[in-house]
């Protein structure tokens, strides 16, 4: 392997301290999560460079023969072929773990029973979670390995508390809002080597060593809906989602229309309602699952002051007195919160929005941060109204 330089970013020549594993003689095991992307093989040729032992590993998440050939998807048919091409190129043992029943009852059934429930979930927080950091987290201490390898845009920075979880160098990249459920015990094992780089670099280091998946697409939408038809996965596993039911109007209770099943809707949409003819555009402000009805109403109806937590987490000591600020959607950029109650102890949390926050609804999560580092978030219960 060759040493270049990319703006400043890491290289083959100092591969070994981005594995946190010092420098003291004796031999070093790197377990490495193989989704069959450009990252994750990076990351296993990174782990490679820097003379440790590297095992990789690939958890089956559902059908193979159904998924080969299936673009934006990860974790079945053609990415565990390519997952197995990369490590024979850099000579690393590999292995495929069947999970699609794991994968199917935590993360698949619940995706559709969180839609059913008129909640808006986050299928890829809840695979972190479970399969990828719980059972792949497991099967690296058996396999005696030194940590867990990732190819998630996060950075793992020893603080004075010990580990601690930053958001990505590239904001473009980061993936901390994925992540906000890693415990403490977690982020001591793991390693995320490509935290500091930007994609491009990325895509060079992969050019060097030879890999195939260098200019392959990044995986797109939710892994088990490539094609983002999520109506279509959830009546598949949830038939009665497909049930019937009215559209309302939230303060009026005049009903404006009907529609085809809940899960066709979340809180915030405006589009696909087809109830025109009104005087101002409508938005779905909430779902009434029980009795089928989607309430709709004018944007200020939307904004929201307040959200409970539900299932918590911290991420090392929250700041006493450092602003606070939070995001309830991947792609949004953090807002100043105030925090009420403790993460992860058990009791009832909350955060209180400074300015109204918009299209808040339950079952998103709210990844809270104290400047680049991530303090641990929840998943959001229920939602309050903004008061001035």
């Amino acid at each position: 392997m060759t040493s270049t330089t990319h703006q400043g970013y890491a290289t083959f020549a100092d591969a070994q301290d981005l594995f946190g594993l010092g420098k003291e003689p004796g031999p070093k095991r790197i377990v490495v999560a193989m989704s069959g992307g450009v990252d994750s093989s990076v990351v296993a040729g990174l782990a490679a460079a820097s003379g440790a032992e590297v095992i990789g590993i690939t958890l089956q998440l559902y059908d193979y023969g159904a998924a080969t050939g299936r673009k934006g998807a990860c974790c079945a048919g053609d990415d565990i072929r390519d997952a197995r091409m990369v490590a024979d190129r850099l000579g690393i043992a590999h292995y495929v773990l069947d999970h699609e029943t794991r994968f199917r009852e935590d993360v698949v059934d619940r995706f559709a029973d969180d839609y059913l429930a008129g909640r808006t979930p986050i299928p890829c927080i809840r695979c972190n979670m479970g399969p990828k950091f719980t059972d792949l987290l497991a099967m690296a201490r058996e396999l005696g390995a030194d940590c867990l390898a990732t190819g998630h845009y996060v950075r793992r920075i020893e603080g004075e508390a010990g580990p601690e979880l930053h958001r990505a160098c590239d904001p473009a990249r980061d993936q901390s809002y994925f992540l906000f459920g890693t415990t403490e015990a977690q982020l001591a094992f793991l390693r995320f080597p490509l935290g500091g780089m930007p994609k491009p670099d990325v895509r060079r280091l992969a050019a060097e060593l030879g890999l195939a998946v260098a200019t392959k697409p990044d995986s797109q939408d939710i892994c088990f809906v490539p094609d983002g038809d999520y109506a279509r996965v959830i009546e598949k596993v949830r038939p009665e989602g497909a049930a019937p039911g009215e559209i309302v109007h939230a303060t009026t209770g005049a009903v404006l229309g009907h529609h085809q099943g809940v899960m066709h809707f979340t809180v915030g949409q405006r589009r696909g309602l087809e109830i025109g003819g009104l005087p101002e555009p409508l938005y779905v402000t909430a779902l009434d699952a029980p009795n089928r009805r989607v309430l709709v109403g004018p944007r200020a109806m939307l904004a929201v002051g307040r959200a409970i937590l539900a299932e918590t987490n911290r991420i090392g000591p929250t700041p006493p007195d450092a602003p606070i600020t939070a995001k309830v959607r991947s792609l949004a950029k953090p807002v100043p919160v105030v925090l009420e109650g403790l993460l992860g102890e058990g009791g009832a949390s909350a955060i209180r929005f400074l300015a109204p926050e918009y299209g808040v609804s339950p079952g998103q999560a709210a990844v809270l941060y104290a400047g680049e580092r991530v303090i641990g978030g929840g998943w959001i219960a229920r939602t309050e109204g903004w008061s001035a």
